[in-house]
């Protein structure tokens, strides 16, 4: 099993994003980033931490490459927003990769190149590239949200539309039943 970091915006909707996938194990929503140990959401929100709200996903490279999962994360968020995603607006909501070998940090830069090389998206794109700093799991209610809160109007919204993304884009890639 191998790890990959992203953060895209709330962590409800990108957990949301890859949990269904084969070859995803788990997906954790957390918090990764910033200058203290230990962030509460409450700190997280509040701007002052340096945190981003990330996913931290277990996976099986013989089922699902690094590859594409960097092909679903691009597709699935604006990575042109610096500081926000839609109506979430902060530094904790800011596009990042956070790698965890040389092979996932040059995937993940040759992508990005390759988008804006070939003018992807009308502006370039701001995704941050770093080392995979320490990962803090977000509190328990945070964790599977989609599925345990789906009714809500923020997940009907914002997390609905980019779930019904990948099914569309990449239904052979999700698990059976989803």
């Amino acid at each position: 099993m191998q790890h990959a970091t992203f953060g895209a915006g709330c962590f409800w909707c990108v957990e949301a994003v890859f949990q269904n996938l084969k070859g995803v194990e788990k997906v954790v929503s957390g918090y990764a980033g910033g200058r203290i140990a230990n962030p509460t959401y409450k700190e997280v929100c509040s701007g002052l931490t340096g945190h981003n709200e990330v996913i931290d996903i277990t996976f099986d490279p013989a089922v699902i490459s690094y590859k594409e999962l960097l092909e679903i994360f691009w597709k699935t968020h604006d990575p042109t927003t610096l500081n926000r995603q839609g109506n979430d607006v902060g530094t904790q909501y800011r596009s990042g990769i956070y790698y965890h070998n040389e092979e996932q940090k040059q995937l993940a830069e040759e992508y990005k190149k390759k988008l804006n090389d070939n003018h992807a998206f009308p502006n370039p794109v701001v995704t941050e590239i770093l080392p995979a700093p320490t990962f803090y799991p977000a509190e328990d209610y945070h964790q599977n949200y989609f599925n345990l809160h789906g009714h809500e109007p923020y997940c009907q919204f914002v997390a609905r539309p980019k779930v019904d993304k990948v099914k569309a884009l990449f239904g052979e890639k999700l698990k059976a039943g989803v």
